[in-house]
């Protein structure tokens, strides 16, 4: 106890400020600088985020500037586990701003799967920049997990990323994010390859870590797929609210029959399309629509394809699984009266023209190819 005074006093005659540029003398990746390089990466990455996440940039950036000066502090020399929690302490002493002390013990959080995430905005946009810096500098470096191998935690940083999003149900686009972090290395002079792949690769990353959280969640990996195959999702909350939406659709017996059917064309379709070398994407012609059956399917596409698309435009995902719902009729129809491989060239080249508006328009929510079952 006496130890732990003696460093706590000594800390407390030098501050914070005076030990961010020592910073510089700790060496955090040799690819990826020093302790000191990487604050001025996450102040200016906090500082992007905060509006994303209501903070306030002026105290996102100072939270962010001084959240690693305690690494040189004597107690955290002598006491390790203490980073973050003595310079909470310290900016308290030197009057900072309450959310600042705060978000410096709160930014590395959470450590563990059970651990609580940050709650105040300025240390989740402190947390965020902490994690999503140090996962776009390590791809970049090529230095991701591999096997049971992630000797930087990256997995557990990524976790982190998904908890804090939808334990706080913010609205962050990944991909924008992940970019304004990657310039930061940029800036620092940090040669990047193709910024594209390694952004995909990343949110590729993040996709398979979100299927592990849901899972351990209950909910299935294979609607997480069928999900962020459909491409362009980086809005973590807004993946996860349509893949609730279709695992309850799914289980509904509408679903259920729409999945089967849904899946029947899109089989029929990738069996003839490779037979024939080509793809029926061209729409159907409406004069080759000879059966009532075919005529009711194509007048339900569109029109289900139009509700659908404006409900996901509206992010209002049960009103565009309820909009699929009304599929199941007509294609359970469809496949009962008609021969979609008939004798007649034209006629079957328009009926695998309308399974592939099936499956386009059940794109519209999410890849079927993808579901189980």
């Amino acid at each position: 106890l006496a130890d732990a005074k003696f460093f706590f006093d000594q800390d407390r005659n030098v501050g914070l400020e005076a030990w961010v540029p020592k910073l510089k003398e700790i060496v955090f990746h040799e690819k990826l600088g020093t302790q000191y390089d990487r604050v001025q990466r996450v102040w200016r990455l906090a500082r992007e985020i905060a509006p994303l996440v209501g903070a306030e940039p002026d105290l996102a950036e100072r939270a962010a500037i001084v959240a690693k000066a305690d690494l040189l502090s004597g107690m955290v020399g002598e006491f390790p586990e203490l980073q973050g929690v003595m310079g909470r302490y310290y900016a308290r002493d030197q009057q900072e701003n309450p959310d600042v002390a705060d978000a410096i013990a709160a930014h590395y959080r959470p450590v563990g799967p059970s651990d609580e995430v940050p709650r105040e905005p300025v240390a989740i946009a402190v947390a965020l920049a902490d994690k999503l810096d140090m996962l776009v500098g390590f791809w970049a470096i090529d230095e991701k997990p591999t096997g049971s191998k992630d000797p930087y935690a990256l997995r557990r940083a990524a976790l982190g990323v998904i908890r804090i999003v939808l334990s706080n149900t913010l609205r962050v686009p990944l991909h924008s994010v992940l970019h304004r972090a990657l310039a930061g290395h940029a800036i620092g002079g940090l040669l990047i390859g193709d910024e594209r792949d390694l952004l995909q690769d990343n949110l590729s990353f993040f996709a398979d870590r979100l299927k592990v959280h849901l899972r351990e969640q209950g909910a299935r990996h294979d609607l997480v797929d069928a999900v962020f195959s459909l491409g362009g999702q980086d809005d973590l909350l807004m993946i996860v609210k349509r893949v609730e939406a279709l695992g309850r659709f799914l289980e509904t017996e509408d679903g259920a029959n729409l999945l089967v059917g849904t899946k029947r064309a899109i089989n029929i379709l990738r069996i003839e399309e490779k037979k024939d070398s080509t793809s029926y994407d061209q729409p159907p012609d409406p004069n080759l629509l000879k059966r009532p059956e075919e005529k009711s399917l194509a007048k339900a596409v569109d029109e289900v394809e139009q509700a659908a698309s404006a409900a996901v435009a509206h992010e209002d995902f049960e009103a565009a699984m309820a909009a699929m719902a009304l599929l199941r009729t007509p294609v359970d129809a469809f496949f009962d009266f008609v021969t979609v491989n008939t004798q007649e060239p034209g006629l079957r080249e328009n009926r695998l023209r309308l399974l592939n508006r099936i499956r386009a328009t059940t794109l519209t929510v999410a890849d079927f190819s993808k579901i189980e079952g």
